[in-house]
C-alpha cells in the first residue's frame, strides 16, 4: 500500500510543478517573471521542509496515520485554495466559427 502510495504522490508531484511554472509564464511579466518562479521555488522547498518536519513531529506525537491525514488534509486545502484564487488567463470563445457551410447551419444560409 505505501508503495502505491509513493508512486502516486510521485506521480502527482509530477504533474503540478510543470502546471505550477506554466501558470506563472502565464501571468508573470517577463522583466519579473525569473524572480516569481524564485519565490514559488522559495516556498514549494520549504514547504517540502516544515511539512516534513512537521510529519515527524506528529508522527512521533500521534502516531503515523495521523501524519499522513494532516498532510492529506493541508494538501486538499491547498488545492482548494488554487481553484478559489487562480484563474484561467486564457479565455476560451463562446462558440468557434466552422467554414464548413453544410446545409441547414445558419454561416451556410447567410452565404446564399
Amino acid at each position: 500500500m505505501w508503495t502505491v502510495a509513493a508512486i502516486l504522490l510521485g506521480a502527482g508531484t509530477a504533474m503540478v510543478h510543470p502546471t505550477l511554472l506554466a501558470a506563472i509564464g502565464d501571468v508573470a511579466h517577463p522583466a519579473w517573471r525569473a524572480r516569481s518562479v524564485g519565490i514559488n521555488r522559495l516556498w514549494r522547498d520549504g514547504g517540502f521542509a516544515v511539512g516534513a518536519l512537521l510529519s515527524g513531529v506528529l508522527a512521533d506525537l500521534f502516531g503515523i496515520r495521523t501524519a499522513v491525514w494532516v498532510v492529506a488534509g493541508l494538501t486538499a486545502a491547498s488545492g482548494l485554495l488554487a481553484a478559489v484564487r487562480m484563474y484561467e488567463t486564457h479565455r476560451q470563445p463562446l462558440m468557434k466559427p466552422s467554414n464548413t457551410g453544410s446545409i441547414g447551419r445558419p454561416e451556410a444560409d447567410a452565404r446564399r
